[in-house]
């Protein structure tokens, strides 16, 4: 069954690889502080890439806040329905380059997986796309229109505006979302629902300056300390959060997820207990969960005795889909002012929120995903929840009310996304794309 397109996409293989090693080494980081030039140059290169593989209409597309979009289409056959291809060539920052096996932008394989930053999130969600257009001649059975967002890891600030300004030009009656991932490698994951999310960069400050600790400690407070007291406030005892006002709730799943499993995908240490309470599936993916992400303090290698006047912190809360993400940042923010110790001076320095998303899959197009993974993936499909968030998905929801999104990937627990040694698994990128591909001729068909 679709034997053809098997043997396109096994015989492009070789391309999509190579393909997929050019992406890895375009340093395309999108947070602050990096050169925005190295986004818009790799965006212009895959402008060239889609007119190359017979794409129309090619070009960027830019918003006043943000990085460039990627868009380019095929325009559908008549009567065949149009699908709108997400997802982001933009990667998150390398982290610690000496944990990093070879340089992050240095890809190589080893044992059947691609190393490098952005291999699996989520340059193998456009490799997968354009894999999958590929396995067709360039002639998909369906409308295409691709949309390679550039600023999906600094947290989407333009592409509401990208959307909203083209809207004449994007009319998907199916929205595939490229940036979910695998339940494990052989095992196809559709997302059903992901968290919310609202967090906050914050500074504490206690003095004027710094003073010697021997003089002044034990009278005046030092901002480290301040801080750590005010974190800890954060979690109750068991670890679940301690802000008011977050919904919270035991989640129905038929999905078996064994603590084993969590905790090595977790990667936790022997000995390291599970936080929270309630089942592994409601934690992660209907409970809201609270981090600290960073902490801004003097290192330790820098360390002198004088006690800090200032420290800093990002907080992140998840929150269940379903509860608002403005109401979730201000329970967040009230909670932080009202436990603020010694009368130190709290400001908040950066806010950012996310809607949650519960995805429909009572629909045609998770129908044809649905055959197309039974046909190329050794495991059925998982319906599954996941503990991060997407929050454009709820733009895209309320733009295109009529159309299905889907959320499917090809990475998987192991690809070691945001992190040193970030991978992606060969033989799952190959199913990825074969899927998609015959999900085309599916959807073409009804």
């Amino acid at each position: 069954m679709n034997d053809d397109l098997r043997a396109a996409v096994a015989a492009d293989m070789a391309r999509l690889k190579s393909l997929l090693f050019d992406l890895i080494r375009m340093e395309s980081v999108s947070a602050h502080g990096y050169d925005p030039a190295g986004v818009r140059q790799a965006g212009e290169t895959i402008v060239g890439i889609l007119a190359e593989a017979g794409f129309q209409n090619t070009r960027l597309l830019e918003s006043s806040v943000g990085h460039p979009a990627v868009f380019g289409e095929i325009p559908a056959p008549e009567g065949a329905p149009t699908l709108l291809l997400y997802a982001h060539y933009d990667v998150q920052p390398p982290g610690p380059i000496d944990e990093w096996d070879s340089g992050p932008f240095e890809p190589f394989e080893r044992d059947g997986r691609i190393y490098g930053r952005g291999a699996s999130d989520n340059k193998a969600g456009v490799v997968m796309h354009l894999g999958a257009v590929a396995a067709h001649g360039g002639r998909p059975p369906v409308g295409v229109q691709v949309l390679l967002e550039g600023e999906e890891e600094a947290g989407s600030a333009g592409l509401p505006e990208i959307l909203r300004k083209h809207s004449s030009l994007l009319k998907p009656d199916v929205i595939v979302i490229g940036d979910g991932g695998n339940w494990k490698v052989g095992a196809p994951m559709l997302i059903n629902q992901l968290r919310g999310l609202a967090a906050v960069k914050l500074e504490l400050r206690t003095l004027e300056g710094p003073v010697h600790s021997g003089l002044f400690g034990g009278l005046a407070p030092d901002a480290l300390t301040a801080l750590a007291r005010l974190l800890a406030t954060l979690h109750n005892d068991d670890g679940s959060p301690a802000v008011a006002g977050i919904a919270s709730e035991e989640l129905a799943s038929d999905v078996d997820y064994p603590e084993e499993q969590a905790r090595a995908e977790a990667r936790m240490l022997e000995g390291t207990e599970l936080i929270g309470d309630g089942s592994i599936a409601s934690r992660l993916w209907a409970q809201p969960a609270i981090s600290v992400l960073a902490i801004d303090a003097p290192p330790t290698a820098e360390a002198i005795n004088a006690l800090a006047p200032s420290a800093g912190a990002k907080v992140s809360m998840r929150i269940p889909p379903g509860q608002d993400e403005g109401e979730a940042l201000q329970a967040l923010k009230g909670h932080l002012i009202a436990h603020t110790p010694w009368g130190a001076e709290l400001e908040f320095t950066y806010e950012e929120t996310g809607a949650g998303t519960v995805l429909p899959t009572d629909n045609a197009a998770v129908e044809a995903w649905v055959e197309a993974f039974g046909q190329v993936y050794p495991e059925p499909p998982v319906f599954a929840g996941v503990g991060g968030s997407i929050p454009f998905i709820a733009t895209f929801a309320k733009l295109y009310p009529g159309a299905p999104i889907l959320v499917i990937g090809a990475g998987d627990p192991t690809s070691n996304i945001h992190a040193p040694n970030e991978s992606q698994d060969v033989g799952d990128l190959e199913r990825a794309t074969l899927s998609e591909a015959i999900a085309f001729r599916l959807l073409a068909d009804l």
